[in-house]
């Protein structure tokens, strides 16, 4: 039997249903383990123009992240709607955030794990998404801290300290959500702002927990 023609085809079509299936095989079998010729038959393609678009397995693994990275920070974004107050705010970007994870888990895999454990470029790119969304948190913390009492200044390191840990606690919730059976994207962002938020709202409040100073 022969091969199958594909339909003609627009090329920025064509390079998306490459990139589809790329983050499938990705995802799926890590950078290491997918092949070439497994993408270029999931998108129906032939492997030579896989390589005619996209140049290298690197250089579409590139891609994928990129794309990926940029549909999850538009996500987050897309999802808070201005003028709230920043606890909703955050609530809103947060069940954007687990939404998306949970509806393209092959595309948080290349983001989360893949692109990550491979070293340079690919962990510079993932780091430039998470760097915009910290800043995003950031900014919110800031404006909760203005709105909350007559005290409103929060250090800048206590600020940047608190974001990065939001941010991460949401990247592993992530990842736990997306192997749990029944856990959805509206639990994940309750269960993180329970955790999170409460102990926000007490530091605004100027309700801080120190350290002992009895400690050796």
């Amino acid at each position: 039997m022969g091969a199958v023609k594909t339909k003609r085809m627009p090329r920025a079509v064509r390079e998306q249903q490459m990139l589809d299936a790329a983050v499938r095989i990705f995802g799926q079998r890590g950078y290491m383990a997918a092949s070439m010729d497994e993408i270029a038959e999931l998108a129906g393609v032939s492997k030579p123009l896989v390589y005619l678009y996209l140049n290298s397995k690197e250089d579409l693994f590139t891609a994928c992240i990129r794309r990926e990275a940029a549909a999850l920070t538009e996500a987050v974004r897309a999802g808070v709607r201005p003028g709230l107050p920043a606890d909703r705010q955050l609530w809103d970007g947060l069940r954007a955030f687990f939404a998306h994870t949970a509806e393209h888990p092959d595309a948080w895999s290349v983001l989360h794990l893949q692109a990550r454990t491979h070293g340079e470029p690919f962990a510079g790119e993932v780091a430039a998404m998470r760097a915009e969304i910290v800043a995003f948190v950031t900014r919110l913390v800031a404006v909760a801290a203005r709105e909350a009492h007559h005290d409103p200044d929060l250090p800048e390191h206590e600020v940047a300290g608190l974001s990065e840990a939001l941010v991460g606690a949401a990247e592993s919730l992530a990842a736990w959500a997306n192997t749990t059976p029944g856990a959805t994207a509206r639990q994940a962002a309750t269960t993180l702002m329970n955790f999170a938020w409460s102990g926000l709202g007490n530091l605004m409040r100027g309700q801080v927990w120190t350290p002992p100073t009895d400690e050796a």
